[in-house]
């Protein structure tokens, strides 16, 4: 019995390694390294002519969360940037999260208007239907920041992105 479990142990590994030697290209790489080796070939894809999409959720009003998302949104552009490649982000805003595009009540909003400056590949959906929940519990209008642009509902706007192929994030 013995015997039969290291044959069995010895023909899974040739067989892992001529899996593994297929993926990277003939070299038979295990382990922590090929990881690596795969993350930086799928990253470094010189020839892409699709950009990488990304689509960013923020739904609390907590400043710190508003930033992560912009410090994420920050990260992934100077990323592509860095090897050649274009990326489009689209932060979406609903629920209380809405008080990040909101001209009264945004702490990030200079940030915004800093960042959209400086990276037109990233753009803010705020969601039509808290702004108007909000319009009534207020009584008031609810002011947007310019760069933010209306949709009719921002977790609908977020599963046509992911249904588009857009990259999920919600930090």
């Amino acid at each position: 019995m013995n015997r039969s479990l290291v044959v069995l142990t010895g023909v899974a590994a040739v067989g892992l390694t001529l899996v593994m030697s297929t993926r990277t290209g003939g070299s038979a790489q295990v382990g922590p390294s090929a990881k690596a080796t795969a993350n930086a070939e799928m990253t470094t894809v010189a020839n892409r002519t699709q950009p990488h999409r990304l689509a960013v959720q923020v739904d609390a009003n907590d400043p710190a969360t508003m930033n992560l998302a912009l410090n994420n949104v920050s990260n992934a552009v100077q990323h592509y940037n860095q090897i050649g490649q274009k990326v489009e982000i689209e932060v979406v805003t609903f629920g209380p999260g809405l008080h990040m595009l909101r001209e009264d009540t945004s702490p990030v909003k200079e940030r915004i208007k800093s960042m959209s400056e400086t990276m037109p590949e990233l753009t803010f959906a705020a969601c039509g239907n808290t702004r108007e929940n909000m319009t009534k519990v207020e009584a008031k209008e609810i002011p947007l920041i310019s760069q933010a642009k209306v949709t009719k509902s921002g977790v609908v706007r977020l599963m046509e992105l992911q249904e588009r192929g857009w990259s999920y994030l919600r930090p």
